[in-house]
């Protein structure tokens, strides 16, 4: 069924002007200044109808226009509204495709060099023709994790309560409806949820015995729904408990009752405003109840805690020294795991490591304990830089990691490291440290019989430096694919060089094929070698897009820890677009320009990333009308 639409009462005031206008006003310090962006807006549009309109019409029109629009892509229409958010993944994609060559195709007319990249140029302006937006803003479900979280916090049960819900599907978003056969998965799970409450948690959510009902209703909905709970909504709990007592329920039975109502519903159960916005408006901002729920299952994947809500209820939160230090407190607190355990091991593809199929016979060390190493090493490592304040490049070149007995054979320092409890060590070998030499990562971006230098480049390029690759043509065959005797004694790499003879392969295989030999010492799980699954040695010779050559993983490194801003860019948009729920349009691309001043003025560490992102325009605001 749909979701839930859930109204709340409509409250203007003098007060919530004086909120509106104090959120409103300091937004021009965090974007680009009016002057500044008119500038900026101007040159766009020229950039765009000298170097956009021409090339699309020379080169694009015939396969993308009007008359014919090969796989759903018309130029004609999107040349006309170049602004519009919607498209901004289009014009991604064509600067991804025209960037490697893959546009326009290989038996069309071809650009001159000098067409190309100012084509390439005039589309990275395009994000100053967006109108002034926070985007689209998503209703949503609490996810598995944070339900179970929510649900700890709140009547004091084990979080593992949850773990018969469904996983979350990566990649497809936060849902927002609920299936019949979900309803009655949430029922069973409040139900044993209040069997297993401890007495403790009853006392402080049922009160005294002499406690009017409405005043209990008041408290559980107030911590339950993230919020103050309307009138309405307070008239429907007591009816509920009041049905609980007609049908020879106790006032402890009925309560309990009232409760399980509060659990099943979809206050509880999705992260919604806690207020209607004022009429007419377009957008508005997150009132200081939503936005604690907001910073809270951002960081901590579960509720406001007391001091998050009291300062909500205060109105004090969207201060913006109160937002930082609240922002502060959480990171420096264990639940921010949570952190970790929802982005980080996404980004850097951890969360795939226990399901991931590994041939057996070939790995028999992919047992589940090292599986499970190699996720604590990951989280323990981003941990250590959120909570130390580190520098984002850390994450490319540190020279320290977390490894226990079983890891540590990995690594090759299985008589200095023993025991199953991670522990930080010093790393000694520059080739090893940071996430491009993390076993986890290495063997997430593998096959499970060998490496894959496609898959590896194609990693490196996307999650840690932010560009986009265009996907792979279809039908593209295997290298399993070519005859076993002509390269039977070839190495990978020289196997992967002809598989680039293939013109439909070739483009893309040139930017990605040299970053992922780069990595080629490492094998499917992380070990070091010098030689290949053939017995041919390791040629880790390559280049960065740019003709930056490297020879080794360390040199590798190297190149791309000098990339700071490229690596503050692409880590500053995913965590935006994660915390947001939803992919990032034209005008968040402004506000992460002005993110990045701040965050590069500041060193780039961690937690002013962090902070920038809590304390930014689209964070702080919601579209309400299209």
């Amino acid at each position: 069924m749909a979701a839930p639409v859930i109204q709340s009462h409509v409250l203007i005031s003098r007060a919530s002007i004086f909120l509106y206008l104090t959120l409103a006003l300091p937004f021009a310090t965090h974007a680009v200044e009016d002057k500044e962006l008119d500038a900026l807006q101007s040159a766009a549009k020229k950039a765009f109808k000298q170097d956009v309109e021409k090339f699309a019409a020379k080169y694009c029109f015939e396969c993308h226009g009007n008359r014919r629009s090969k796989a759903g892509l018309n130029f004609e229409i999107a040349i006309r509204k170049p602004g519009d958010p919607g498209l901004s993944r289009k014009w991604m994609d064509a600067i991804a495709n025209v960037q490697a060559h893959d546009m326009p195709p290989e038996d069309a007319d071809q650009p001159s060099d000098d067409e190309r990249q100012r084509f390439l140029n005039a589309l990275a302006q395009v994000k100053y023709l967006s109108a002034r937006d926070p985007g689209p803003f998503v209703i949503r479900r609490l996810t598995k994790v944070e339900y179970g979280n929510t649900l700890r916090d709140f009547l004091g049960v084990d979080a593992s309560i949850a773990k018969e819900l469904p996983d979350e599907v990566p990649g497809e978003g936060y849902l927002n409806s609920l299936s019949p056969m979900q309803t009655e998965q949430y029922l069973g799970i409040a139900n044993t949820a209040l069997q297993q409450m401890p007495a403790e948690a009853q006392k402080r959510l049922f009160g005294a015995k002499e406690a009017d009902v409405r005043d209990v209703a008041r408290k559980i909905a107030r911590t339950a729904y993230r919020r103050p709970p309307t009138e309405d909504e307070l008239n429907v709990l007591v009816k509920v408990f009041e049905l609980g007592t007609a049908n020879k329920l106790d006032r402890s039975a009925a309560l309990r009752f009232m409760l399980k109502a509060v659990l099943v519903s979809p206050q509880f159960l999705f992260i919604t405003p806690s207020k209607d916005a004022p009429t007419g408006e377009k957008i508005v901002p997150l009132d200081d109840c939503q936005l604690a729920s907001r910073l809270s299952y951002l960081l901590w994947a579960t509720m406001p805690d007391a001091e998050l809500s009291k300062l909500a209820d205060e109105g004090k939160l969207h201060e913006p020294e109160v937002l930082k230090a609240q922002t502060k407190r959480l990171l420096a607190d264990k639940r921010s795991r949570a952190l970790f355990d929802g982005f980080g091991a996404q980004w850097l593809g951890a969360a795939e490591l226990k399901d991931k199929t590994f041939d057996a016979a070939k790995f028999p060390e992919m047992t589940p304990e090292l599986r499970s190493a190699m996720y604590d090493e990951a989280r323990l490592f981003f941990e250590s830089i959120v909570r130390e304040n580190r520098s984002v490049v850390s994450f490319v070149n540190s020279d320290y990691t977390f490894l226990n007995g079983t890891l540590a054979k990995i690594y090759g320092l299985e008589k200095k490291i023993t025991g199953p409890d991670m522990q930080k060590v010093k790393l000694t070998d520059a080739n090893r440290g940071g996430i491009l030499a993390m076993p986890g990562v290495l063997a997430t971006t593998s096959f499970a019989t060998r490496t894959s230098a496609v898959k590896r480049g194609v990693w490196v390029l996307e999650q840690v430096l932010g560009q986009r690759v265009p996907p792979a043509p279809p039908n593209v065959p295997a290298l399993e694919k070519q005859d076993q005797k002509k390269v039977a004694n070839l190495t990978l790499r020289q196997r992967t060089e002809l598989h680039r003879t293939n013109a439909v392969c070739a483009n893309c295989h040139k930017l990605l094929d040299p970053i992922g030999f780069g990595l080629e010492n490492f094998d499917a799980i992380g070990r070091w070698r010098d030689k290949d699954e053939s017995g041919g040695p390791i040629d880790a010779v390559g280049e960065l897009p740019g003709g930056k050559r490297f020879s080794s993983p360390k040199e590798l490194k190297a190149l791309i820890a000098a990339r700071e801003t490229d690596l503050t860019r692409n880590l500053t948009e995913k965590l935006l677009a994660y915390t947001l729920c939803r992919q990032l349009e034209g005008y968040d691309h402004i506000i992460v320009d002005q993110m990045l001043k701040n965050i590069a003025n500041d060193g780039h560490k961690m937690q002013t990333l962090i902070t920038e992102i809590v304390t930014s325009y689209p964070f702080l605001n919601r579209r309400v009308k299209e």
